[in-house]
């Protein structure tokens, strides 16, 4: 089972010339474009070769299917959603708190931002879920989140960390893929975050200030 996914989800060769490098990303920008207009369940290869003016023998050269088209865009996007957890998250130069903050609002703009890509991979999400990438990113992230909840909350313990860990993932992740279903304004973006931010911020300096016992300020705010 797990050679027939990788025959079906893999590229079928990695461009090694400048100008199939470019014919790669002519045809994953004209999937993005297609998959946001006709949704998971109207892609085609065939409306992915027209759009990026292709024969559908040379996207065939790279992607031998649908699936490994969608799959290529998927795992370029939880690339991209790991590089921007790790970025702010082990920014030691940063409070705790404010790599948080700043964590929530580039999360939620980025998921208005490719709200219709998004949706669309998540229909599609059968195609590879169980795929080996899915859980390594799963495992990635958690260990972002793990690593950034020992500074932020030194003195709790790992039982609560983990908790914490999850409840922010979870709730990040399902809030913000519903609220960027509905187009937004900037402004309503901005005062969404702010309200998700401040809820992550004291829910953390409760913990911490469990943790500590002392009943003062949050050590996660100083």
């Amino acid at each position: 089972m797990s050679t027939r996914r990788k025959a079906q989800l893999s590229q079928r060769k990695q461009p090694q010339q400048t100008r199939s490098t470019e014919l790669v990303s002519i045809i994953l920008e004209a999937a993005i474009q297609v998959l946001e207009k006709e949704g998971a369940e109207r892609f085609t290869t065939a409306r992915v070769a027209e759009k990026a003016g292709v024969s559908v023998g040379s996207l065939y050269q790279y992607f031998p299917n649908k699936a490994a088209i969608l799959f290529r865009l998927q795992s370029d996007e939880w690339r991209q959603t790991l590089g921007l957890m790790q970025g702010i998250l082990e920014d030691g130069k940063k409070p705790p708190l404010e790599r948080l903050r700043t964590l929530v609002h580039a999360f939620v703009k980025s998921e208005c931002d490719e709200a219709a890509m998004r949706v669309a991979l998540n229909d599609a999400a059968p195609l590879y879920r169980d795929a080996p990438e899915a859980q390594e990113t799963k495992v990635e992230g958690k260990r972002i989140i793990r690593a950034f909840l020992r500074d932020a909350l030194p003195t709790a313990t790992e039982v609560t960390r983990e908790m914490a860990g999850e409840l922010i993932k979870i709730t990040l992740g399902a809030v913000g893929k519903q609220f960027s279903e509905t187009p937004r304004m900037t402004a309503e973006i901005k005062t969404f975050s702010d309200a998700m931010a401040d809820m992550f911020c004291a829910y953390l300096e409760n913990l911490d200030r469990a943790a500590d016992g002392t009943g003062g300020r949050a050590s996660a705010v100083r």
